[in-house]
């Protein structure tokens, strides 16, 4: 029983402990209680980032066009997700900094430096274009960089260069502030990118014991730098200053859209053009025709021909010869 008396005690407790919350109810003269209701509002499903109308991706697995490759038996997804890693690959020794039009100021321009590096500070570049994928001169180029950068890195005998790399495809203020329209090509770039030499990478030889002694000897210096008003320090130079902006800018408007939209308006433009450069021309105007060499006479056929020499033959016969009739004339005179 003692067990049970203390849990009687315990329950006791615990409803004099309960009864302080208790509400006393309504009384009479109280104004009625309103219950309040308060809606949350539904949570707002996020997109994932990155989605947009023109995903690849959505357009060839989904749809009518995805139903279509899944019937003719091809995986559409297998193949872009095959493309996007080739893409992604890396091709380069990612080693050598990638020199873009974003860091360009930070990496080359404004590097920090004291007097005495600045004075010798060296950068070598090379503009490449193997990303393309349609230049195999550019990739052997690049191979042939990579391995110079790489026996400096081991000797340790270059400390004044840095080594860069410019992708031509995705860059398009420097290029074009450069006045560069195709690849590759080598740089060496001085004075925090006031002074630059040029080299068109198929006229001098590639190799990496020779571009380490062109380097260890200086031979760029038996060049001149680029010498234009359109050059750093010209009096021209920001006209190639904006209208390497102005590029950009279109450059980076037309990366919202798929390539193959591209494509198809590119296409239609370049049509367009034709036509006017063909009627500008002259070339649909009617020509005027070609006077026709006047017609032969058509020969008689062959049957004619013989009829008339048959009905001429038979008329000299009945006639006879004008000699023959002279004669017989002068001996019925004689007679």
């Amino acid at each position: 029983m003692k067990p049970l008396s203390v849990v009687s005690t315990l329950l006791a407790c615990a409803l004099c402990a309960s009864a302080q919350y208790f509400s006393e109810g309504w009384k009479p003269g109280q104004p009625v209680p309103t219950g309040s209701y308060e809606q949350q509002p539904a949570a707002v499903q996020s997109k994932p980032a990155g989605s947009s109308r023109f995903n690849l991706t959505n357009i060839f697995t989904e749809g009518a066009v995805g139903s279509l490759m899944g019937k003719l038996g091809v995986n559409m997804t297998e193949r872009l997700e095959k493309a996007k890693a080739e893409a992604e690959v890396e091709i380069w020794d990612t080693r050598i900094p990638l020199i873009t039009d974003d860091n360009y100021e930070e990496i080359i321009v404004n590097e920090p430096l004291s007097p005495e590096e600045e004075a010798d500070r060296v950068w070598f570049l090379i503009i490449s274009v193997s990303k393309s994928g349609k230049n195999a001169f550019s990739k052997k180029a690049d191979e042939h960089f990579d391995n110079a950068y790489n026996k400096s890195m081991v000797e340790g005998d270059l400390p004044n260069i840095r080594w860069g790399r410019i992708d031509y495809v995705n860059v398009t203020y420097i290029t074009t502030k450069w006045s560069i329209w195709q690849g590759p090509y080598i740089v060496v770039l001085t004075d925090r990118g006031q002074n630059l030499r040029f080299y068109k990478a198929n006229t001098v030889r590639l190799d990496p014991d020779v571009i380490r002694d062109f380097l260890k000897e200086e031979g760029w210096r038996e060049s001149e730098p680029w010498s234009s008003p359109f050059a750093p320090g010209g009096q021209w130079e920001y006209i190639m200053h904006y209208f390497a902006v102005t590029l950009r800018a279109i450059y980076e408007f037309l990366l919202r859209f798929p390539r193959w939209l591209l494509m198809i308006a590119s296409g239609g433009i370049a049509q367009v053009v034709m036509r006017f450069l063909h009627k500008s021309a002259g070339t649909d105007r009617p020509q005027r025709p070609t006077p026709r060499p006047p017609a032969k006479p058509a020969s008689p056929p062959a049957a004619s021909v013989s009829v008339q020499a048959e009905s001429s033959l038979a008329s000299l016969q009945s006639k006879g010869s004008p000699s023959k009739g002279r004669g017989k004339q002068r001996k019925g005179a004689q007679k």
